[in-house]
Protein backbone atom coordinates (compact mmCIF):
# COMPACT_ATOMS: atom_id res chain seq x y z
CA UNK A 1 0.00 0.00 0.00
CA UNK A 2 1.39 3.34 -1.02
CA UNK A 3 1.94 5.84 1.72
CA UNK A 4 0.80 9.39 1.03
CA UNK A 5 2.95 12.27 2.16
CA UNK A 6 1.01 15.36 3.07
CA UNK A 7 2.91 18.56 2.47
CA UNK A 8 1.66 21.47 4.54
CA UNK A 9 2.91 24.32 6.66
CA UNK A 10 3.51 23.67 10.31
CA UNK A 11 2.12 25.87 13.04
CA UNK A 12 5.61 27.24 13.76
CA UNK A 13 6.10 28.27 10.14
CA UNK A 14 2.75 30.09 10.09
CA UNK A 15 3.57 31.91 13.34
CA UNK A 16 6.94 33.03 11.95
CA UNK A 17 5.26 34.43 8.84
CA UNK A 18 2.66 36.25 10.94
CA UNK A 19 5.41 37.71 13.15
CA UNK A 20 7.25 39.00 10.08
CA UNK A 21 4.06 40.59 8.71
CA UNK A 22 3.32 42.21 12.09
CA UNK A 23 6.84 43.62 12.26
CA UNK A 24 6.55 45.10 8.78
CA UNK A 25 3.18 46.65 9.64
CA UNK A 26 4.59 48.34 12.74
CA UNK A 27 7.17 50.00 10.51
CA UNK A 28 4.89 50.97 7.61
CA UNK A 29 1.63 52.07 9.29
CA UNK A 30 3.01 55.08 11.26
CA UNK A 31 4.76 56.38 8.15
CA UNK A 32 1.55 56.02 6.15
CA UNK A 33 -0.51 58.05 8.61
CA UNK A 34 2.23 60.66 8.85
CA UNK A 35 2.16 61.07 5.08
CA UNK A 36 -1.62 61.45 4.97
CA UNK A 37 -1.45 64.23 7.58
CA UNK A 38 1.30 65.95 5.60
CA UNK A 39 -0.75 65.66 2.39
CA UNK A 40 -3.83 67.09 4.13
CA UNK A 41 -1.81 70.09 5.32
CA UNK A 42 -0.31 70.62 1.87
CA UNK A 43 -3.75 70.65 0.25
CA UNK A 44 -5.01 73.07 2.93
CA UNK A 45 -2.17 75.48 2.21
CA UNK A 46 -2.87 75.25 -1.53
CA UNK A 47 -6.59 75.85 -1.03
CA UNK A 48 -5.88 78.94 1.09
CA UNK A 49 -3.46 80.26 -1.50
CA UNK A 50 -5.98 79.71 -4.31
CA UNK A 51 -8.77 81.47 -2.42
CA UNK A 52 -6.56 84.41 -1.52
CA UNK A 53 -5.50 84.75 -5.13
CA UNK A 54 -9.15 84.66 -6.22
CA UNK A 55 -10.06 87.35 -3.67
CA UNK A 56 -7.24 89.56 -5.00
CA UNK A 57 -8.32 89.05 -8.62
CA UNK A 58 -11.95 89.78 -7.70
CA UNK A 59 -10.88 93.03 -5.98
CA UNK A 60 -8.77 94.07 -8.97
CA UNK A 61 -11.58 93.36 -11.46
CA UNK A 62 -14.65 94.52 -9.51
CA UNK A 63 -13.16 97.32 -7.40
CA UNK A 64 -14.49 95.86 -4.13
CA UNK A 65 -14.07 92.75 -2.04
CA UNK A 66 -16.51 89.83 -2.39
CA UNK A 67 -19.22 89.68 0.26
CA UNK A 68 -18.94 85.91 0.62
CA UNK A 69 -16.93 83.02 -0.75
CA UNK A 70 -20.04 81.97 -2.68
CA UNK A 71 -19.83 85.25 -4.61
CA UNK A 72 -16.41 84.13 -5.89
CA UNK A 73 -18.08 80.96 -7.16
CA UNK A 74 -21.01 82.82 -8.73
CA UNK A 75 -18.65 85.22 -10.54
CA UNK A 76 -16.52 82.24 -11.70
CA UNK A 77 -13.38 83.16 -9.80
CA UNK A 78 -13.62 79.73 -8.19
CA UNK A 79 -15.37 76.59 -9.42
CA UNK A 80 -16.50 75.78 -5.92
CA UNK A 81 -15.62 76.74 -2.38
CA UNK A 82 -12.67 74.47 -1.55
CA UNK A 83 -12.67 71.95 1.24
CA UNK A 84 -10.90 72.71 4.49
CA UNK A 85 -9.08 69.39 4.51
CA UNK A 86 -8.47 69.39 8.26
CA UNK A 87 -12.12 69.97 9.25
CA UNK A 88 -13.45 68.14 6.17
CA UNK A 89 -15.96 70.93 5.57
CA UNK A 90 -16.54 73.76 3.11
CA UNK A 91 -18.27 75.94 5.71
CA UNK A 92 -15.65 76.28 8.46
CA UNK A 93 -13.52 78.93 6.77
CA UNK A 94 -12.88 82.01 8.93
CA UNK A 95 -13.47 85.16 6.88
CA UNK A 96 -11.39 88.25 7.67
CA UNK A 97 -12.93 91.67 6.89
CA UNK A 98 -10.92 94.43 5.25
CA UNK A 99 -8.71 96.40 7.66
CA UNK A 100 -9.92 99.75 6.30
CA UNK A 101 -13.50 99.01 7.35
CA UNK A 102 -14.79 98.33 3.85
CA UNK A 103 -17.29 95.50 3.63
CA UNK A 104 -16.36 92.16 2.16
CA UNK A 105 -13.94 89.28 2.52
CA UNK A 106 -10.35 90.52 2.69
CA UNK A 107 -8.69 87.28 3.73
CA UNK A 108 -9.55 83.74 4.73
CA UNK A 109 -8.13 81.38 7.36
CA UNK A 110 -8.72 77.76 8.23
CA UNK A 111 -11.38 77.10 10.82
CA UNK A 112 -9.53 74.06 12.14
CA UNK A 113 -8.43 73.83 15.74
CA UNK A 114 -5.03 72.46 16.64
CA UNK A 115 -1.50 72.63 15.38
CA UNK A 116 0.16 71.50 12.19
CA UNK A 117 3.21 69.25 11.97
CA UNK A 118 5.46 72.34 12.00
CA UNK A 119 3.91 73.57 15.27
CA UNK A 120 1.96 76.48 13.80
CA UNK A 121 -1.76 76.93 14.49
CA UNK A 122 -4.08 76.07 11.60
CA UNK A 123 -6.15 79.16 12.43
CA UNK A 124 -3.14 81.39 11.64
CA UNK A 125 -2.57 80.03 8.16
Amino acid sequence: MARRLWRAFTLIELLVVLAIIATLLTIVVPKYFGQTDKARETVLRENLSMMRDSIDRFRADQGHYPQTLDELVQQRYLREVPMDTVTQSRTTWKLVPAPDGKPGVYDVHSGANGKAKDGSEYANW
